[in-house]
């Protein structure tokens, strides 16, 4: 197998994770606003092709919504692979530097927080995901 073959694979792997899990995907900047312009809480997920997005960033967001409350809206952007989808996120993402793999909480189109690279790696998805699910108790509703 090419190098480019097992790339699209493991690209492939990482948007069904999240699609498997519940959450839209967003892949041109008009989907992103969209997304952004609904009205409640909105986890968005910057998906990343490196080890601690597989190892730790997905499966935490995965499980994370497994839980009372939750965001009304789970979307995911693919950084370094739908370029300009993940730039016009990050635009919503005043305050925060570039960050990928990342999780990021807006209430309103508006970011309340995020989790950035470093909240993610050395952590365990238990961990990143305990994180979120305080998140979710301070601002999402009870389903």
């Amino acid at each position: 197998m090419s190098f480019d073959d097992f790339m699209i694979d493991v690209v492939r792997v990482a948007r069904e994770d999240m699609v498997d899990a519940g959450y839209e995907e967003l892949t041109t900047p008009e989907e992103v606003d969209a997304a952004f312009k609904r009205e409640g809480t909105t986890l968005v997920l910057v998906n990343s092709v490196c080890g601690c997005a597989g190892g730790v960033a997905r499966p935490a967001a995965a499980n994370a919504i497994h839980y009372d409350k939750r965001p009304d809206h789970l979307v995911t952007v693919f950084a370094g692979q739908d370029r300009e989808a993940t730039e016009q996120a990050r635009k919503y993402f005043e305050g925060y530097p570039p960050s990928s793999p990342s999780m990021a909480f807006l209430k309103d189109g508006k970011i309340v927080t995020m989790l950035e690279r470093h909240d993610i790696e050395g952590s365990n998805p238990i961990e990143v995901m305990n994180r979120l699910q305080s998140l979710f108790d301070e601002y999402c509703e009870e389903l």
